[in-house]
């Protein structure tokens, strides 16, 4: 897969995701809501350690620089 994430974008959300799954572990976020938040917490990790977000893909966003190309 082509990465389309760029440093920034994965650190905000690894930051953002681990705050989820820290509110849903500690009963702050409970019920249906808390789970479908900590599976969302969960998706946004997985696409941080991956690089690559596949609504990114479709809306054409890309926050990763590009590396100039070798001739």
């Amino acid at each position: 897969m082509k990465k389309n994430m760029g440093t920034l974008d994965r650190i905000l959300r690894v930051i953002v995701s681990i705050t989820l799954a820290i509110l849903y572990f500690t009963d702050i976020l409970t019920g249906t809501f808390g789970l479908i938040v900590f599976i969302f917490a969960c998706v946004m990790f997985l696409t941080s350690i991956i690089g690559n977000c596949p609504p990114y893909t479709l809306m054409g966003i890309n926050t990763c620089k590009l590396k100039p190309e070798k001739e």
